[in-house]
């Protein structure tokens, strides 16, 4: 029989072959009798300072003859893996898939397991020319409205990071992670699977997103590159019957997914022309926080920090102050990137926003994060943006403040952290990861009040809960604008298109996703919906 034993601790300094004679211990039978062990999970536990330690679980083979009766607490039986999907039987038109982004790949993906070959158009150019387009935005200012840090092959995530770390609990989660660890084995990514917090790296990402790619194509998926949708085809009752593109041509098709990415925003302001089921949404705003990583490390780790067992130290932060009569603002660090840089994510000329990202080894000497508040229809119509597209023209102008303070060319505004708690940029700019480069500016300057107060108080629960958070090390770099999707496109039964039956809105652009695990987790429920109809 197999068993699964969880939370195993090991120190730093001990070997993995203890966990044999520690497995052992918590079945209550001799280490003799424990056949392969295996582990499948492995977590940093930090909290008490200056001694970490890693918990593990593992996967042990014990001959069944032993009788273990009932099972000690943390253990229990390995689970079975899930019978393959079924197969379509109806005759049927491939399916489209707007974006090649983690929505679009998994839902292709999880279509062809069913036996139904698709048709992928995307925006933007495979990862590898796409990587030229991103080393000119960062080297010279120059954006590629059609290929950049969101649009391309892999969608948004593929250059900024490659965490795999989700908070949904859907059963599909594990095979995303399986998915990238197996086509991107050649770049060592079998660790991800016993990785509690799983990392890819923007170095990685890429070589799994092509091996997954030219699986799909093998099988019959058609992909369609630098192809932009422009339009729905809607037949007079109203139900959905392809896409036109840029150009003037066209894919017919019963049934079209529509995974455009959080920035897809043409096709948003498409669907609010014809009032085709979108709504404003809620997300959250704010800045890139920078550190020293060493200072992140000391922070975290005490006397343990420089361990050479010890990965680059990350943190998680979220606090609710309470703004005069108003409920509590919600304000949290957002995408941490340890050993990472910042980077410049447009996708319009004249506006700037920034994100993260980290290569597999996470070797940058600074960490940093986004520190965002949480802003909702409420908040832009205080500032006269209202209606479906309320959030991304909220967006918009804040982003446009960012790329006319920063000075034009994607340089971006950044101030030391304590000089943003003053309220007034002081001293000079610091050592950085960012190109095309900072220039300093008065931060407080951007966002309304209610952004800025909100920043302001959390930061101090944030000094609480990691002494030495804020210090005149930190820069604060502008602007932190995307982290999720502006609208929502209302999806019902099937998760169809209220309003444009054989419409199938997902992933991140669409509302339901935050993040390329669920975003991919997302495209999954679609081919699942969709292999259903064709069952």
């Amino acid at each position: 029989m197999r068993l699964r034993i969880g939370n195993l601790p090991l120190w730093l300094d001990e070997p993995d072959e203890r966990l044999r004679s520690r497995a052992a211990e918590r079945l209550g039978v001799p280490e003799g009798k424990l056949g392969t062990i295996r582990v499948v999970r492995r977590s940093l536990d930090a909290r008490k300072k200056g001694k970490p330690r890693h918990l593990l679980s593992v996967d042990v083979e014990l001959p069944d003859e032993l009788g273990l009766g009932s099972l000690p607490e943390g253990v229990q039986p390995v689970p079975d893996d899930p019978p393959p999907p079924p197969r379509a039987a109806r005759d049927h038109r491939p399916p489209v898939i707007v974006g090649a982004g983690p929505a679009g790949l998994f839902a292709a993906l999880g279509l062809l397991e069913r036996g139904v070959r698709t048709v992928l158009v995307e925006r933007g150019r495979p990862v590898g020319p796409r990587r030229r387009d991103v080393a000119k935005l960062f080297r010279a200012g120059e954006l590629d409205p059609e290929s950049n840090m969101n649009f391309g092959e892999g969608g948004a995530g593929a250059y900024t990071d490659g965490k795999l770390g989700t908070r949904i609990g859907h059963p599909a989660v594990r095979k995303v992670v399986e998915t990238f660890a197996r086509y991107g084995e050649q770049k060592g990514l079998g660790r991800i699977l016993v990785e509690a917090k799983p990392h890819v790296g923007s170095d990685a990402l890429p070589c799994a997103v092509e091996g997954l790619r030219e699986e799909l194509v093998a099988n019959g998926v058609e992909i369609r590159w630098e192809s932009r949708v422009v339009d729905l085809l809607v037949d007079q009752a109203g139900r959905c019957r392809g896409v036109a593109l840029a150009g003037g041509g066209a894919i017919e098709s019963d049934r079209v997914i529509l995974a455009p990415g959080n920035s897809g925003r043409e096709l948003f302001e498409l669907f609010a022309r014809r009032g085709w089921g979108v709504s404003a949404k809620p997300f959250a705003v704010g800045f890139r926080v920078e550190h020293p990583q060493a200072l992140i490390d000391e922070i975290q780790y005490g006397s343990a920090a420089g361990h050479p067992k010890l990965p680059p130290a990350d943190y998680k932060l979220a606090e609710n102050p309470r703004l005069g009569a108003a409920p509590p603002r919600g304000v949290f660090s957002f995408c941490m990137c340890p050993g990472g840089i910042v980077v410049p994510t447009p996708t319009e000329a004249g506006l700037l926003c920034t994100n993260g990202m980290s290569n597999s080894h996470r070797s940058s000497r600074f960490a940093n994060a986004g520190l965002v508040v949480a802003v909702s229809p409420e908040d832009f119509a205080r500032e006269g943006f209202t209606g479906p597209l309320a959030g991304l023209e909220w967006q918009r102008r804040w982003e446009r403040a960012a790329y006319e303070l920063g000075g034009g060319g994607y340089r971006a505004p950044a101030m030391r952290l304590t000089d943003y708690l003053a309220g007034a940029p002081r001293a000079a700019l610091g050592a950085t990861s960012y190109r095309p480069g900072l220039v300093l500016a008065d931060l407080t300057r951007l966002f309304p009040d209610v952004v800025r107060r909100g920043l302001i108080e959390a930061l101090r629960g944030f000094e609480r809960k990691m002494r030495g958070f804020v210090t005149s090390e930190a820069l604060l770099i502008g602007v932190e604008s995307r982290t999720s999707s502006p609208v929502r496109i209302e999806r019902g039964e099937g998760l169809q298109s209220v309003a444009v039956p054989g419409l199938y809105p997902c992933g991140e652009g669409a509302g339901y996703a935050g993040g390329i695990v669920s975003s991919a987790v997302d495209g999954l429920k679609v081919a699942q919906a969709i292999g259903q109809e064709l069952s």
